[in-house]
C-alpha cells in the first residue's frame, strides 16, 4: 500500500510538472505567434493570440492546433484603389484545423470565422458628401450615417432647392449587404423627394448608394455577412484556407 501512495504521489506530481511545461510552451508560442501576426500585417500593436486545446505540446508535435482565435483591435485594410485605407476595428477571428510548415515558419487554417466593425465615420468617407445636382434647381449630398434601427443605415443628405438650404436634412433608410466577399454595400429603400421637385431616380441614387471596398484582410479572409449598429456596421468574416503566419 505504501509503494502504491508512492507511485500514485510520483504520477501526480509528474502531471502538474507536465501541465506547467505544458502551460509555459502555450504561452511562449501564443507570443511568438502575436509578434510574428504584428510583423507580417504591420499591425500598431501587437494582437491576442489565444491557442486552445489541451495538451498544446501533444497538438505541437504532430504539427497541427486544433483552434486559434485572434484578436486585433485595429486593422488597416485596403480599399482596391491603392490610395486610402480603411481602419477595420475589433477584427476578431477564429481558426480551426491550423497545421504548421515543417519548418514551422508558416501556418495555415482550414477554417475561420470571425467578426468585426467599420465606424460609420470610416464608412462615410466612401459616400458622396460634396454637393452635387441630382435634378433641376436641386443640390444634394451626404452629410451623416447612422443607426436606423433594424438592421438599416439612415443616411442624412443635405440639400438645396432653388437655392435655398433645406432647413433639415433629409433622412434615407438604406439596406447595406455584402458584394463579392468584398464590398459594402449601402443602397436606400425609398428615393427621397426634394421640394417636391421630379428627379430622374439614377441621378439621385448617384448621391444616396455607395459602395465601400474592403479588402486584404489577415489571411485572405472575406467579407460574409453585414448589419448595421450603433456605431457602425457590424460585419461578419468567413475564410478557407487562411494563412495565419508566414
Amino acid at each position: 500500500m505504501r509503494a502504491l501512495r508512492i507511485l500514485l504521489i510520483i504520477a501526480v506530481v509528474l502531471g502538474g510538472i507536465f501541465v506547467i511545461v505544458d502551460r509555459l510552451a502555450v504561452n511562449f508560442a501564443e507570443g511568438e505567434v502575436a509578434d510574428r501576426l504584428k510583423s507580417t500585417e504591420n499591425l500598431s500593436t501587437t494582437p491576442d493570440v489565444s491557442i486552445n486545446g489541451f495538451p498544446f505540446l501533444t497538438q505541437i508535435a504532430g504539427g497541427s492546433l486544433d483552434e486559434v482565435r485572434i484578436g486585433i483591435q485595429e486593422y488597416e485594410a485596403g480599399t482596391g484603389d491603392g490610395k486610402q485605407n480603411i481602419r477595420i476595428e475589433d477584427l476578431r477571428a477564429d481558426m480551426k484545423g491550423v497545421e504548421f510548415s515543417g519548418d514551422f515558419s508558416s501556418a495555415t487554417a482550414a477554417d475561420a470565422t470571425g467578426t468585426a466593425s467599420v465606424t460609420y465615420d470610416e464608412l462615410l468617407k466612401t459616400a458622396k458628401s460634396e454637393s452635387t445636382q441630382v435634378g433641376p434647381g436641386v443640390t444634394a449630398g451626404v452629410i451623416g450615417l447612422s443607426d436606423g434601427g433594424n438592421g438599416k443605415i439612415k443616411v442624412a443628405v443635405e440639400a438645396t432647392v432653388l437655392g435655398t438650404k433645406l432647413p433639415e436634412p433629409v433622412s434615407v433608410l438604406s439596406s447595406v449587404t455584402v458584394v463579392d466577399g468584398d464590398t459594402v454595400r449601402v443602397q436606400a429603400d425609398a428615393l427621397p423627394a426634394f421640394g417636391g421637385i421630379e428627379m430622374a431616380e439614377a441621378r439621385v441614387r448617384e448621391i444616396t448608394d455607395f459602395e465601400q471596398k474592403i479588402d486584404g484582410l489577415p489571411g485572405g479572409i472575406k467579407l460574409d455577412k453585414v448589419e448595421a449598429g450603433k456605431s457602425g456596421v457590424d460585419i461578419t468574416v468567413r475564410g478557407s484556407d487562411v494563412r495565419l503566419a508566414g
